[in-house]
């Protein structure tokens, strides 16, 4: 699929609901991703179906998830069908009846076959990947020790399934509200970063990644 392609590939994800908000295009999706910070990871254990948070990192085609070894989620996740969502909430939007009411946000869906991660030099790349995605701190922390590597399971995820939703802009107001006498409009959402703050026992000064941080948006949005 070319990267700015607008056609879905795979029915499962293809947006039915609310259809124009839909975006199918790698640049949108792989945007999305970015920006996001917290994917939520959703999988059928044996003792039922499991949503949990994670952290994740994208490096190409695939998105990559960590825990523990023992994380049930995980330990589900291998070989099986998974699904894993990431939402970036850019503003709240009030019309003039809550049943108009909704949320400005970017939202991307993956869908696939979890695949546990055992290759050495993919382990490497993937604890860089999902280290980095945040703020690059690979090249300023110590680096996993094979005690660490062994107690984590990785799980890599193909975004060949994968699509994005997304609503900016004001309320939509029904004809029947347009002259009726209440409050419509947004309030944007902007969540940043603040100062850093070391521990007791930080053996050297914040990296200079890490300071910039300050003053600068968790979610890069360039629309509202």
């Amino acid at each position: 699929m070319s990267a700015d392609s607008q056609s879905p590939n795979s029915t499962r994800t293809t947006v039915r609901r609310n259809a124009k908000r839909a975006g199918y295009g790698r640049e949108q999706i792989h945007g999305i991703l970015r920006d996001g910070l917290v994917a939520h990871v959703a999988v059928n254990t044996p003792e039922g179906p499991l949503a949990l948070p994670m952290v994740y990192g994208v490096h190409e085609e695939t998105m990559y998830l960590h825990g523990a070894v023992a994380n049930a989620l995980l330990k589900a996740s291998a070989d099986t069908e998974i699904c894993a969502t990431v939402t970036i909430v850019d503003g709240l939007v009030f019309a003039k009846t809550p049943f108009n009411h909704s949320m400005n946000y970017r939202s991307v869906v993956v869908r696939g076959r979890g695949r546990v991660v055992t290759d050495p030099d993919e382990l490497n790349l993937a604890f860089e990947v999902m280290t980095n995605h945040a703020v690059e701190t690979w090249e300023t922390t110590r680096r996993p020790s094979p005690s660490e590597i062994r107690a984590t399971r990785v799980v890599a995820l193909r975004l060949t399934e994968a699509s994005a939703k997304v609503r900016s802009g004001p309320a939509v107001n029904s004809p029947e509200d347009v002259n009726e006498p209440y409050w419509s409009g947004l309030v944007p959402i902007r969540t940043m970063f603040d100062r850093p703050v070391s521990n007791d026992d930080a053996g050297a000064p914040a990296p200079q990644s890490i300071e910039a941080l300050a003053g600068t948006p968790v979610h890069e949005c360039n629309e509202i």
